[in-house]
């Protein structure tokens, strides 16, 4: 049986920018999830945290996490807490852990990319940020570009239409969602 393990990487991912960075605000930790899991699928046609990207003004955002962010689910609040930070003109709503991180769901890929990014931004404000996520020709400038506001924000535009491995990338990412939607579905996949 697939075991998801999605949830907990998601949860996790938050854990470790939070343990890893600074200034670890919402607009922050939406902009590295959507690096890490755009970046992952690149090389293996598969997300970390499962999550699916919005086009907004800002940049990407991940809807689910967003309508969570209010409310979260008792797992997000044992592992998580959203403070309320006074920065000059405006509240950030800072993530901090609650919790250690646990890397025992994450591949030596997954753990690479996070550290990596972490290393990257550890001091980055997020408007820093929006020059990363908007680049010309990326997965979001492509969206917003050609759908606008609310638009899904497909993986496949994280790979260039010469990219070497594009299509055995593109057909792992079709086995991996079918994968996803049988154990979704009650089915009997396998992993």
């Amino acid at each position: 049986m697939l075991i998801d393990r999605r949830r907990e990487k998601l949860v996790n991912a938050i854990v470790y920018f939070a343990r890893n960075t600074n200034h670890l605000g919402k607009i922050k930790l939406f902009k590295l999830l959507y690096l890490l899991d755009f970046e992952h699928f690149r090389h293996t046609g598969r997300s970390v945290t499962g999550l699916h990207y919005r086009a907004w003004q800002l940049g990407p955002v991940p809807l689910h996490l967003m309508q969570e962010w209010e409310q979260p689910e008792p797992d997000f609040n044992a592992a998580l807490e959203i403070v309320p930070e006074q920065v000059i003109d405006h509240v950030r709503q800072s993530v901090r852990a609650r919790v250690d991180f646990d890397d025992s769901h994450f591949t030596r890929r997954e753990m690479d990319i996070m550290q990596g990014l972490a290393n990257q931004y550890r001091e980055t404000y997020s408007p820093d940020m929006i020059d990363v996520t908007h680049a010309e020709n990326g997965a979001w400038a492509k969206v917003w570009g050609s759908e606008g506001f609310n638009a899904e924000i497909p993986y496949e535009l994280s790979l260039a239409d010469d990219e070497e491995n594009r299509e055995a990338i593109l057909e792992a990412a079709r086995e991996y969602q079918a994968m996803i939607e049988a154990h979704d579905h009650g089915g009997t996949a396998r992993h």
